[in-house]
Formats: C-alpha cells, structure tokens, sequence
C-alpha cells in the first residue's frame, strides 16, 4: 500500500532570522554610509576603512549562519560579538576625541543591536543580558564616563534584547505545546478509524461465532463463549486503547513539526465519483433506493465514507429489527451537501439506549456512524420514536475535509 507522509511545518521563529539577516546588511550600510559623510573628521580614517572593510565582509559572508538556530552556532555568536566590540573600542583611536566626548556613533553604531538580537533569538533572554552587557562594558570604556547618552543607549539595547529573548522563548513553548496538541489530535482520529475498521470485522465476526456457538450447544457453545469474552476485551481496546505509531511531533531549528503518514488506498481513484454507484449494492428487494436522475459527484474518500455510514445504518436496520426489516434510501444532492436519510420500520431506540450502549464500549453509531460524518465535516442526526421506526439522517460538505484521515477505508457496519 503506497505510503505519503504529510508535513505541517510551524515556526514563528524562523521570520526572525530573516528579518535579523536583513537588519544586518541594512545597518551595516548604515554605519559605512555615515563614515562617508563625516571621514575628513576621523582623527585616523584609515583604521575606520579598515574596520569597515572587515565588517562588510563579515557580515555578507555570514549571512548563512544567520538563517536558522542550526547554524548559528555559539562560536559565530562569539565571533560576531568580537567584531561588534572591537569596533566600539576602536572607535577612540580612529575618531576625533571630540566627537567622542560628545557622544558621537562608535564605528559599528548600531550594527552592534544585531549581534546581541542574534543572542536573544538564538538562546532567549539569558544569552541577550550577557550579550547586552558585555556590549554595555564595551560602551562605557569606549566614552571613559557613564555619560547620560551612553547610559539611555545600553539600557535600551539591554532592555529590547531581553524582551525579544523572553517573546521568543514563549513563542518555542507555545509552538511545541502546539505540536504536542496535533500529535494528540491526530492519535484520537487514527485511534478512531481503526475502531471503526475493526467493528466492522473483527468485532462483527465475534458476535455472529457468539450467537451461532450459543445456537449449536456443546463444544461449539464454549468456543462462542470464548469469542465472546474476546469480543467484549477487544471492546475495551478499541474504546480507550489503540495509539497510532505513525505520528511523530519533533521540535527542529525550523520549528515544531507534525507528521502525518497516510496510507491513501492503491486503487482509488484521482476525481470525484457518483455516491449512487457506491449505494446502489445496498438496494435489493428489502431495501428502497431513491436518487437523483444525475451524478452526485463527492472525493473518493468522502464517497466512500458516507456509504460505509449507509451501510452501517442498514446493517443496524437487520441486526435489530430483523433480516425481513424494509428500510428506505433517500439521496438529496444539494448546492453546497449531500443529504442521505436511511428510515426503517423497526420499533424505533428506547431513549437513552445509545448513550448506555457507548458505555458498554459498542461504539457503533458513535464511529461507525457519527464518527465518519464528523471526519468529513458534515453531521449525523438519528430521529427515533418508539413504534413507529428510526431514521438517520447523514449529511456530508461537498467541499474536501483536508483535516479527514484519508487512509480510512469503506467498509461500514454498525451496532447500537
């Protein structure tokens, strides 16, 4: 059976390293752009050119390493830093000391907020502090005094590093609880499509093998008894047990990622097909089929499971009030839905039989039916009253459910 794996892929993260890239080249034509219009004031312009000429190259050939938390490891992180306060201590002995003392812009200006920001995206709000201070050190040398412009610029580069540090360490939790809420979603649908898929066999066979065994007596009446206690165990699994192996939840440098591997039927077919081919084997001389005059195009999958929901009615139809039972089929393709109702002309459910019956693990109407309505979208109404029969009334979107599990098969039977 052909294998897809399917990728949802979320990350809040990765905008940051892009727009962290782009501030770098921005700011660091910035810093060079100023030292063109004020170089004749340089006390030793030629170590600005110097500077200038290592930090433009820098930060172009690092522009890799700003792309993602895997490569922006903790020696460029280091290195990237140096760079940022060597600049600021150089900033004395190539610019004019007037200009300094007033509180002029250290070469690097403010190129130097991107090497701390890549602290605080890279290792949240610890990183910056540390990064934030030694660059707050850097400036306090660099000017001799804690001079008021000095003071209000290393608080502000302290303050917003560890704010965005903080965002981005919520923002990792939010995205791995997130992840972790899908894995689980994912299970309860998986989990919810292999009961289905085993009540309408297993479960089934183990009932008749009961019933048939209790009928013959003598050695067939202990194995129908074994199969019964099978069945009744298997319930129990099926009803708060069976845990899908094939979801996974990682948490990458790219983000929080689910898998979802489907295993889509070899055989099913690319566009929609006609619901009244797939109904039509339910018609027979105890059961009524009426349809529209033209095609009632659904997705394969959707098709597929809405007529396992028919069956499922049906087979609740013979199982409860009997194998001469007359049931009726009515298909209503409608704008935006399809609308299948299944009436019988049983005695109709007791009030409250379902819910006791969901409690006694047979799940029946709950999967079988409502089960695979709710995976397409789309609803599923049962309306009983006492003596004068049951319908259910199964209504399916005609626009595809891509949350629907389409690895779900179409056999469809029932139990209330």
């Amino acid at each position: 059976m052909a294998r897809r794996e399917r990728v949802m892929r979320m990350s809040v993260e990765q905008p940051l390293w892009r727009a962290l890239a782009g501030y770098r080249v921005l700011t660091m034509l910035y810093a060079i752009g100023f030292f063109t219009t004020a170089w004749s004031g340089f006390a030793r312009p030629w170590l600005a050119v110097a500077y200038y000429a290592v930090l433009f190259v820098w930060t172009l050939a690092t522009l890799p390493k700003v792309s993602g938390a895997v490569s922006c490891t903790k020696g460029f992180l280091a290195a990237d830093l140096t760079v940022a306060l060597s600049g600021i201590l150089l900033t004395p002995f190539a610019d004019a000391h007037e200009r300094v003392m007033d509180g002029g812009p250290t070469l690097p200006s403010i190129w130097t907020a991107g090497s701390v920001l890549a602290f605080a995206v890279k290792g949240g709000w610890r990183w910056a502090a540390v990064a934030s201070t030694l660059v707050a050190v850097a400036n306090l040398v660099e000017r001799g005094t804690p001079a008021r412009d000095t003071v209000h610029n290393v608080i502000l580069v302290w303050v917003a590093s560890i704010a965005i540090g903080y965002v981005v360490e919520v923002a990792r939790a939010s995205e791995r609880t997130l992840a972790r809420a899908l894995e689980i979603e994912a299970a309860t649908r998986e989990r919810e499509r292999l009961a289905r898929d085993i009540h309408d066999s297993v479960l089934q066979v183990l009932a008749m093998v009961q019933r048939r065994g209790a009928v013959i007596g003598n050695e067939a009446a202990e194995l129908g008894r074994m199969a019964g206690e099978q069945e009744v165990a298997l319930r129990t699994l099926v009803s708060g047990g069976l845990v899908p192996v094939s979801r996974v939840s990682e948490d990458t440098a790219e983000g929080a990622v689910v898998r979802a591997v489907e295993e889509p039927e070899d055989d099913a077919p690319d566009g929609p097909v006609d619901l009244r081919a797939l109904l039509a084997p339910y018609a027979g001389a105890r059961v009524n089929l009426a349809e529209p005059g033209a095609p009632v195009p659904l997705a394969p999958a959707a098709a597929r499971e809405l007529a396992a929901a028919v069956g499922a009615a049906l087979d609740n139809v013979r199982r409860h009030v009997g194998e001469d039972a007359r049931a009726w089929i009515l298909v209503e393709d409608e704008p935006d839905e399809v609308i299948v109702t299944v009436r019988d002309e049983g005695p109709g459910i007791p009030e409250g039989r379902l819910a006791e019956a969901e409690g006694e693990g047979r799940l029946g109407v709950a999967l079988s039916i409502r089960g695979r309505l709710r995976d397409l979208g789309g609803t599923a109404e049962l309306i009983s009253v006492p003596g004068q029969g049951t319908e259910v009334e199964l209504r399916a979107p005609k626009a595809p459910n891509t949350s629907m599990d389409t690895g779900s098969t179409a056999r469809g039977k029932a139990d209330r």
